[in-house]
């Protein structure tokens, strides 16, 4: 008997013991940094678009400031998978130029979008396009517009193997400013233009082509000093089968649109008509009609705004911009990962103690996110561009 409570007392102890050594499955963190980079001199360099390219390394198209000639020139930087720089180019001559969007054309090369002034243009600013091949050299470059300022925004080659671009146009609008949409052949020359908008300041941010073959537009439009977000559906040919604004009573804007796979359309920016601060980030999911599913706002007391956002592999959206309200600094890159409903499931900020932006996002091919944009905090000049690779 005593045999028997001695062996019953040693597998207590054994299964109390084994029980306290077994500790909770930690999750994994959220949006860590696997790398970053920055690149740039000594003066101002800003990254406003990125990709991940078919090698799997990455290219960023932005701006680089000469400050002793007081100029701009497009900036293209191309890295390899780790982020290391493989080439740098500079696009322009005089004056000012700038790269707001970059995509890989089907031969492995690159398309970029922006402006450019005297003494390439016809007016102070026209639409700059620029073909290059994989290694970034010019193939061709186009300037499109008339005699005062027009502006590339955004640019995606099309089925056909030409190009949409879509910016603002000071030459040929109705009011002060109005949307630009510009199709282009292979080799760049314009087939068509169209222009959107009223009396006040109307601008195109971001363009897609859509699965009908048409183009889906975002941006803002300007109504008695205030402003909405814009979204405007074409056909093949660029005439609009419909538009909507969103927002209310203050200033609302559009920065980036994609469809998503229900058809319908994800579109984010900024809001100061809703949300906890100033200003809030702004997602509306709308559907294929360009009516309201669900909108969210993200943000604190302070200023937010999203220029960017991407339809991740689960359904759910990927959005970056900035936040004052959280972070080390001034500025931080502020990044949101939401489910399909748009509720967020979490948010990250990147940075330093002063000022940093993200202007751009993509999820990379390993699940993961590449971030472009600017710091003040880090790097060699006043500004530079700043890549950041977040962790699957």
């Amino acid at each position: 008997m005593k045999s028997l409570v001695a062996v019953l007392f040693c597998f207590f102890l054994i299964t109390t013991c084994t029980k306290k050594t077994i500790e909770p499955e930690k999750q994994p963190e959220k949006g860590r940094v696997e790398w970053e980079k920055t690149f740039g001199g000594s003066s101002y360099e800003y990254g406003f678009s990125v990709l991940q390219t078919s090698d799997g390394g990455y290219i960023i198209a932005g701006t680089t400031y000469l400050l002793r000639a007081y100029e701009t020139d497009a900036y293209l930087v191309k890295t390899d998978e780790s982020g290391d720089a493989l080439w740098t180019k500079t696009y322009g001559e005089n004056d000012f130029d700038e790269g707001n969007s970059i995509q890989q054309t089907s031969d492995g090369g690159y398309i970029i979008a922006g402006y450019t002034s005297e003494p390439f243009g016809l007016g102070w600013a026209d639409v700059y396009l620029i073909k290059t091949d994989p290694s970034g050299t010019i193939q061709w470059t186009k300037t499109i517009g008339g005699d005062s300022s027009d502006v590339g925004t955004s640019v995606q080659q099309t089925k056909d193997g030409g190009y949409i671009v879509t910016g603002w146009t000071n030459s040929f609008s109705a009011g002060d400013k109005d949307v630009y949409l510009i199709k282009t052949d292979a080799n760049g020359d314009t087939l068509w233009t169209k222009i959107y908008g009223g009396a006040e300041d109307d601008k195109g941010n971001s363009v897609q082509q859509t699965f009908d073959g048409g183009y889906i537009i975002a941006g803002y439009k300007e109504a008695f000093g205030d402003a909405d977000i814009y979204l405007i559906k074409t056909d093949s040919l660029g005439d609009a089968l419909w538009t909507e604004t969103y927002g209310s009573y203050k200033h609302d804007c559009g920065y980036s649109v994609q469809q998503t796979t229900d058809g319908g359309y994800i579109i984010t920016g900024t809001t100061e008509s809703f949300g906890a601060g100033k200003r809030d980030v702004y997602l509306v999911k709308t559907d294929e009609s360009g009516d309201i599913l669900w909108t969210k706002t993200c943000g604190g007391t302070n200023d937010e705004k999203a220029y960017s956002v991407e339809q991740t592999l689960d359904g759910g959206y990927i959005v970056v911009g900035f936040t004052k309200s959280f972070g080390e600094g001034w500025e931080d890159v502020y990044l949101i990962k939401t489910d399909s409903n748009g509720d967020t499931l979490w948010t990250k900020t990147y940075g330093g103690t002063l000022q940093d932006f993200g202007r751009s996002v993509k999820q990379t091919t390993d699940g993961g996110y590449i971030i472009a944009g600017y710091t003040h905090s880090f790097g060699a000049g006043y500004y530079d561009v700043y890549l950041l690779k977040i962790e699957p």
